[in-house]
């Protein structure tokens, strides 16, 4: 039986996608890879824990259909990880009692229920299907009849602690895009006319490409037929060359070009389930999950036989048995006994990230996108049992409650201590919500005694639909925390949570004190930056609190456990200065399309952003032009100089408009002085013909030489640029713009643009060394190219006339407030990204580099982080199995996990978290050698040095070190607080020194209080 519902419409029926609702997701897979999702129809058997968990990812990534089937009725266990059914869905069907909450995950995919049995019938409509918590007999049989008419099939089970994936895309698959990340790139320096050809590339940074990489070449002069031949395969030579065969027979070589990798794609081949039964790949737990191979088969065949699951003896004979034939060299009997003691468990956390990574390979098989899996893959989570063994004995006893599938696994005695938790999240984004989810689920905080409280100062966007899966349409502009908050409770009324909308800095110290952490088990965090996880590390250090970490990258995804005293923080990671754009390249030598993308968003920040800000600091603050002037006589003028031109009026020379033609005229001028008047500047000081002191051409390598452009009103792109950066001038002032490029053009047929004269007295830097140098010399013979809108000489006497012209009192007195614009992304109709658009690809023009179009410009000028729901998942996944072992106490570092995978390529990686940084203190004279770690550098309550002897201190203070991975220092005079020598409070009379040296203490008879 069908139950249909229905939805409006779908991408395939219209040909479009939603690129709001889409938007992350997009930069994962791509607009041609979400086209052939759009055709493809899913079935999804099975709606208990991980079906739901498969057909939510499913569902939201956006293929054209999914059909849910279940023939079962919903029982006690299920509520344990089936996240859309309710106490009062007990013995209704699964499906049906899910339908409605899946079809509004994404209105744009229609959602079909069927709860009669599967036959050939139903599994020939779909492109796709996926059994879960299916028999082997039904494994084998829908198997080879998908394997037969060419529809991908995937099996997706877990057992407990343990979980269980396999693929068969069929006879030929091919994969289009092998990993998803761009094809490198590289600009060249030279090509050798010989046999082999060899290429060398600038020193910029190495080349990325390896033996047997396909390349094409673009842009060559001199040596031009390399521009029209096909992929040509490398060999490797170095960091920086590659040769590729016979170019003696081509042109000289002059400069310039681009080498670009040229992807290939892949065809791959499948075998049935029934034939991959005895043959296993190797991952990481090798034996264990050879083992377990073997373990779910004799599952399979004890439950066919006996209707129930077998105890460890009767599992262990029938994994030997099978073992006469697979020949394993060693089989892991405890991880048999384990699976045989967790098999009846029905686990959140478990299936999420199972879930994750099986429709993530749904993806894959209607896209063509990433490298499936080929073809077997085991998980396991053993670890998150109690570490005393005979523990586990108590595990059976069901009470007929929502938690009976986990109490299956860990008893009733951690069930009830996971209710008693009390837990900080902090994010309630893609990550937040999923992890809510697992908190409602495994009933974190649920109890009388425990409490989750969320916070997140964001407000519900529609881009965040697409991955946020507790938000709907309806809850656009809402706070995040708020909406989510109430979602979990409706999935779990017992939750007891307390939303914020703050943002956790110092500034909300007030509200997130000492003693809110004091009353803590535990912080989850799910953030999208480095900065605030760092701040949330130095919290949790600070109180003593651990600390769950998770984040995504497209399919990327990794998690971190911190347990005070016996593992790592996260600390501060080391950044990588290569990865900034030189100011030289950005201002005068942009190569790739990255530079002029980011110098557009300068370009955006000073003029509707900065400069506004500026002009309000000075209205408002009077000691605004006397701290200007202590930052140096460059950073003055530029900064003084725009708050003059910002509120003289344009007839008296300055750039207040006082109407809407005034802002055309402002937009149509800016465009000739950074499209035309500084590109002629620039080539009157380095002239194409320039060359270099070793008589090499200056402009060549990755030094483009740019053109100037002539403005037409017929140019789209012109025009572009003068409506947007007219409209936002428009409102940084106040003044109403329009999108009507009829009566724009008329007024800028009135506009009178100044001549412009190139100056020999500008001095354009080459290098940012040569930048700072100038700028340290703060010269007065120039201005630094790009500075102002004018040059003006010398820099003394004009920054005194502006002191002079600011200071007048009718300038403050007759001028006005201004609006800055804070840089959105995500909404088309506000100017932001049709200015950075048209700005960066005008610029783009100018030096010959190839245009970017909106969807890849707002990427890059947006700064926005891939993002897909399958990674997220399994991620939240991750962090609530190490959650287990915190609530349960674990000591050995072993029992924790750091995890990094890639969904795209099938790379996982699971290790113990590194141990926190030991150091030595010792006094020479009373103490021997003391060994601390880092969390033992602070204690709740203790006395400040003041000038009047030692004050109680409310919170706690760090003592040595932010950060782990940083180098821990300590500095004369600072006070620190050491519990285990007894010591209250002591002053270091040394110099700095690093965490691999032993500090000495002075006596501590030397002050007055212990």
């Amino acid at each position: 039986m069908f139950l249909i519902c229905h939805q409006p419409c779908n991408m395939s029926e219209i040909g479009e996608i939603d690129e709001g609702f889409y938007s992350r997701q997009l930069y994962v897979l791509g607009h041609d890879a979400m086209h052939r999702m759009g055709t493809a129809s899913v079935l999804i058997a099975g709606m208990r824990g991980l079906g739901i968990e498969i057909a939510k990812n499913v569902i939201l990534s956006g293929v054209k259909s999914v059909t849910i089937q279940d023939e079962g009725q919903t029982v006690w266990t299920d509520l344990s990880s089936q996240f859309f059914l309710k106490e009062a869905h007990l013995g209704q069907n699964r499906a049906t009692c899910s339908i409605q909450q899946l079809s509004a995950l994404n209105p744009r995919v229609r959602v079909f229920a069927h709860t009669g049995p599967l036959d050939d019938t139903l599994l020939l409509q779909f492109q796709v299907v996926v059994l879960t918590d299916s028999s082997l007999d039904d494994q084998k049989r829908f198997g080879e009849l998908c394997h037969l008419h060419g529809i991908k099939f995937i099996v997706a089970d877990t057992k407990g602690l343990c979980g269980q994936l396999f693929c068969d895309f069929g006879e030929e698959f091919e994969v289009l895009d092998r990993d998803g990340e761009a094809p490198e790139s590289a600009t060249i320096q030279s090509i050798s006319k010989a046999d082999p050809g060899v290429v060398l590339c600038t020193d910029e940074q190495s080349h990325k490409f390896s033996d047997g990489c396909k390349v094409s070449f673009s842009e060559v002069q001199g040596m031009t037929e390399l521009n029209s031949i096909g992929p040509v395969e490398i060999k490797y030579r170095g960091e920086y060359s590659f040769s590729i065969g016979d170019t003696s027979a081509f042109s000289e070589y002059k400069r310039g070009g681009i080498v670009t990798e040229v992807k290939q794609p892949l065809r791959l081949h499948f075998a049935l389930l029934d034939t991959k039964l005895l043959v296993m790949n190797d991952f990481g737990k090798i034996s264990r999950h050879k083992t377990l191979h073997l373990a779910f088969q004799a599952l399979h065949s004890f439950v066919k036989k006996e209707q129930r699951l077998p105890d460890a003896d009767a599992l262990l004979d029938m994994v030997r048995e099978l073992n006469t034939v697979a020949k394993l060299k060693q089989l892991d009997e405890a991880a048999v006994q384990k699976l045989s003691y967790t098999a009846r468990g029905d686990l959140a956390p478990m299936n999420a990230f199972i879930g994750g990574l099986a429709a993530q390979e749904v993806i894959k098989a209607c896209s063509g996108k990433f490298m499936p899996l080929q073809q077997w893959l085991y998980f396991d989570a053993f670890e998150c049992l109690p570490e005393v063994e005979d523990q586990l004995a108590e595990c059976s006893r069901l009470e007929g409650t929502r938690y009976d599938g986990q109490i299956a696994v860990f008893g009733s005695a951690f069930q009830k201590k996971l209710e008693r938790q009390k837990y900080f999240l902090v994010g309630a984004g893609a990550i937040g919500c999923e992890l809510l989810k697992n908190f409602a689920l495994i009933g974190l905080g649920a109890g009388e005694e425990g409490h989750i409280t969320v916070t997140d100062m964001d407000f519900i966007e529609k881009s965040n639909l697409n991955r946020q899966f507790l938000f709907r349409s309806q809850d656009i502009g809402k706070p995040k925390s708020e909406v989510a908050a109430k979602a979990v409770q409706e999935m779990n009324p017992q939750m007891k949570i307390t939303a914020h909308q703050n943002r956790l800095d110092p500034d909300s110290e007030a509200v997130f004190d000492y003693n809110f952490f004091m009353g803590l088990d535990g912080v989850a965090a799910a953030l999208d930056n480095v900065e605030a996880r760092i701040y949330l590390d130095q919290r949790c250090i600070q109180h003593q609190k651990p600390m769950l970490e998770g984040g995504t990258q497209g399919s990327k995804g990794h998690t971190l456990v911190v347990v005070p005293h016996l593992t790592e923080s996260y600390g501060q990671p080391k950044t990588n200065a290569n990865n900034a754009i030189p100011l030289c390249t950005l201002k005068n030598f942009p190569h790739r399309i990255e530079h002029t993308l980011q110098w557009a968003r300068d370009q955006f920040e000073g003029q509707f952003k900065q400069t506004p800000e500026n002009v309000n600091l000075f209205l408002s603050d009077e000691g605004f032009v006397e701290r200007t002037l202590g930052h140096g006589d460059a950073e003055a003028l530029e900064v003084l100089g725009g708050v003059w031109n910002s509120l003289e009026d344009i007839k008296d020379g300055g750039q207040h408009p006082t109407s809407w033609e005034d802002c055309v005229s402002w937009a149509r001028c800016k465009w000739e002085t950074v499209y035309n008047n500084d590109i002629r500047q620039l080539l009157h000081c380095l002239p194409p013909e320039k060359v270099t002191a070793t008589g090499l051409p200056f402009w060549s390598g990755s030094k483009r030489c740019p053109h100037p452009l002539t403005f037409d009103l017929k140019n789209t792109t012109h025009m572009e640029y003068v409506v947007a950066a007219a409209n936002l001038y428009g409102q940084i002032y106040g003044i109403k713009g329009t999108r009507d490029c009829t009566s724009i053009r008329e007024i800028l047929e009135k506009v009178h643009v100044p001549p412009f004269t190139p100056k020999s007295s500008v001095k354009i830097h080459v290098t940012d060394k040569e930048m700072k140098e100038a700028k340290e010399r703060d010269s007065d013979d120039a201005v630094s190219f790009f500075t102002l809108p004018v040059v003006f000489a010398p820099e003394k006497a004009r920054l005194e006339e502006l002191k002079g012209k600011l200071a007048s009192p009718s300038m403050k007195s007759s001028a006005k407030q201004m609006y800055p614009i804070d840089f959105e992304k995500d909404d088309d109709s506000n100017f932001h990204m049709d200015y950075i658009v048209a700005a960066s690809n005008l610029r783009a023009e100018n030096y010959d580099i190839p245009a970017a179009d909106r969807h890849k410009s707002k990427g890059i000028a947006g700064r926005i982080i891939p993002a897909i729901a399958t990674t997220t998942a399994a991620v939240a996944g991750l962090m609530c199995l190490e959650l287990y072992k915190l609530v349960q106490g674990h000591q050995n570092i072993s029992s924790y996990r750091t995890s990094y995978f890639i969904l795209a390529v099938q790379h996982y990686v699971w290790c113990q978290p590194g141990r926190p940084r030991s150091f030595e203190v010792s006094n020479s004279s009373m103490h021997p050698v003391r060994h601390f770690m880092l969390f033992m550098l602070y204690e709740p309550s203790f006395k400040a040095q003041t000038q009047n002897g030692y004050q109680p201190d409310s919170k706690p203070k760090q003592l040595l070190g932010s950060h782990f991975r940083s180098s821990l220092r300590a500095y004369p005079g600072e006070l620190f607080c050491y519990p285990c020598t007894g010591l209250t409070a002591f002053s270091l009379n040394t110099s700095p020194l690093d965490g691999n040296q032993i500090l000495e203490l002075p006596s501590p008879a030397s002050h007055s209080e212990h």
